[in-house]
């Protein structure tokens, strides 16, 4: 089953007549996701490659039924493109855009919640998330998926792209891989993505990958520490960072232990999840927990 995207999405593409849009627009269908729709201003009644292009979010709902997007919109009118969507009403929301300014995401969500917005945001600036076999919603590239039982959530794309590629080669299988993004603002956090993994009968086990900065570790360790939970296999990047520089992601910052690997660490160890200290040592601690 996998979680948050089926065969059954329909996705809309907003800023499909850009470069990066229509490139990811047309990986995604032929990785047989339903991409139905594209959204550019000005630009409707044209078409990228077959796919319907739309001036606005809800023409392209009301006309193809699509119930999530896909956000390929530049800086600058990535907020505006997410709340568009909060505004019509769109189930499900991915924002590949990263350098939104922090405070016109927050606002989005916030008018999202005020208005009673039901919906659910992956990123922004994150690859976006593949349910294999099923859909891909983002830039993950689709050849390393390989359908199995583990659920997988990161901050990072790269060492999504890193960490997938491992298990399918040591022939350990996904159900559904999310990136929830590197910015310190995001809609979908690592607990979110525990929870819908805890009510996914097809998913076995859990690999959680962080970084430092923010508290969003912590408080899935926090969640964890709840009650039982389905194994989780965790590991932290940026440990050797020094306090105060920010390491690549916009989020990746500490200050003293606040953020630090370290406090992750411990947390996540104190909730009963296996932390490693190298990324290859996971498909051997799943291959355990799996056979």
């Amino acid at each position: 089953m996998g979680i948050l995207a089926n065969s059954g999405t329909r996705v809309l593409v907003q800023g499909i007549t850009g470069r990066e849009g229509s490139f990811h627009a047309l990986r995604m269908r032929a990785y047989g996701t339903k991409v139905v729709a594209g959204v550019t201003p000005g630009k409707g009644g044209s078409d990228v490659d077959g796919i319907e292009v739309y001036d606005t979010v809800l023409e392209a709902m009301e006309a193809q039924g699509a119930n999530a997007s896909c956000i390929f919109a530049p800086s600058s009118s990535g907020a505006d493109a997410i709340a568009e969507c909060i505004h019509d009403g769109m189930p499900l929301i991915v924002c590949i855009t990263e350098g939104i300014p922090q405070m016109s995401v927050i606002k989005a969500l916030a008018e999202g919640a005020r208005t009673g917005w039901e919906g659910r945001l992956v990123g922004p600036n994150g690859p976006g998330l593949v349910t294999v076999g099923e859909a891909l919603i983002g830039i993950s590239p689709a050849g390393i998926f390989k359908k199995g039982h583990v659920g997988l959530v990161s901050r990072s794309g790269t060492l999504t792209y890193e960490i997938v590629d491992m298990l399918s080669k040591a022939g350990i299988g996904q159900t559904t891989c999310i990136g929830v993004g590197g910015d310190p603002i995001i809609g979908t956090t690592f607990t979110d993505c525990l929870r819908l993994f805890e009510d996914d009968p097809d998913t076995k086990a859990v690999v959680l990958i962080g970084e430092i900065g923010g508290s969003d570790e912590e408080n899935a360790a926090r969640f964890l520490h709840e009650g039982s939970h389905k194994p989780v296999i965790a590991f932290i990047s940026g440990r050797n960072a020094p306090a105060g520089k920010k390491m690549g992601h916009a989020g990746a910052i500490i200050y003293g232990r606040t953020g630090s690997a370290q406090t992750k660490i411990e947390a996540l160890k104190d909730a009963g999840v296996v932390v490693v200290d190298k990324l290859w040592e996971i498909p051997g601690q799943l291959l355990g927990i799996l056979a």
